[in-house]
């Protein structure tokens, strides 16, 4: 959880959101680029698109597309694109180093401009490479063997044609019956399926828990598929709670309850507010900052 979104004013649709740390579907991080560069003391007309690799050697007004610059004393690939604007513009995100420049602004002097700012482009670069090797590492293998998270702890995922279930839990393995030969796909529906339904029974559980400690109780919750928040609570008293919350411990679930219970007495995240959610769970900040430090993506399902 990295921020709270406050509603507009006036909507009837509004609702204060428990947003996931920073990312999107498909989890990404939001590009940031730094101030732009100006060019010196030039002015351009109108744009041209990129062109194809190989980097061109000249280094005049006409050269783009992708090309090399060594900052840092290491090459670094970067997309050029020619636009309107006046100033020369960087962005870092998952496909690498973009900059954008005004068509007259020669290669040489782009390069100057990369060079100026390499620490922060370089530093940039580095955090997508740990971003992406953290979705490696969380992302569910749609296979015999696979693992997912499941109230805290981790499950095997085991193709069984002869399951008597669709989706049978034993011990620490989720036997799943599909077809052997069935794909990642029929093995990811069915999974997820069985996780909704399990948080569902567990929100069913925990909801009226906690409303009996606050003594008010939502006017109707469902279930949420967002990718950009945990929970919301609607002017209207109703709440949204993210099935994938399942993967966590009942601890993280408890405390996301809390939390947009609370916004039934307090539309806000004033002191009030959290002095409402430690009335019902007086232990939350440890599940706070857990939630909050989870790394930047949400994939394990």
């Amino acid at each position: 959880m990295k921020s709270l979104r406050k509603p507009a004013r006036g909507s009837a649709d509004a609702a204060l959101q428990l947003t996931l740390p920073l990312f999107d579907a498909p989890p990404q991080p939001r590009p940031a680029p730094p101030p732009d560069l100006p060019p010196a003391g030039r002015r351009g007309p109108a744009p041209v698109g990129p062109l194809a690799d190989p980097p061109p050697a000249s280094s005049g007004p006409a050269a783009r597309g992708r090309r090399v610059v060594h900052l840092g004393g290491q090459p670094v690939v970067y997309e050029l694109r020619r636009s309107r604007r006046r100033t020369i513009g960087f962005c870092v995100d998952d496909a690498g180093l973009r900059v954008t420049a005004p068509r007259w602004v020669t290669v040489t002097e782009i390069d100057s401009a990369l060079t100026e700012k390499s620490r922060w482009i370089l530093r940039k670069l580095l955090e997508w490479r740990a971003h992406a090797q953290r979705r490696e590492r969380l992302a569910v293998r749609w296979e015999d063997g696979g693992q997912v998270a499941f109230l805290g702890r981790s499950l095997t995922l085991r193709v069984d044609p002869d399951a008597r279930e669709g989706v049978v839990l034993e011990a620490d393995e989720l036997r799943v019956r599909v077809p052997a030969d069935a794909g990642p796909e029929p093995l990811r529906a069915a999974v997820q399926g069985w996780l909704q339904a399990q948080a569902r029974e567990l929100f069913a559980q925990r909801l009226p828990l906690y409303a009996a400690r606050l003594g008010r109780a939502p006017s109707r919750w469902r279930l949420s598929s967002a990718r950009t928040r945990w929970g919301s609570c609607a002017p209207d008293g109703s709440i949204r709670l993210n099935w994938r919350l399942v993967h966590f411990p009942v601890a993280v679930v408890d405390y996301v309850v809390a939390h947009e219970l609370a916004h039934l007495k307090e539309m806000n995240h004033s002191p009030r507010f959290w002095d409402t959610v430690r009335s019902m769970l007086p232990a939350f900040e440890a599940a706070r900052h857990l939630l909050k430090d989870y790394p930047d993506d949400l994939a394990m399902s």
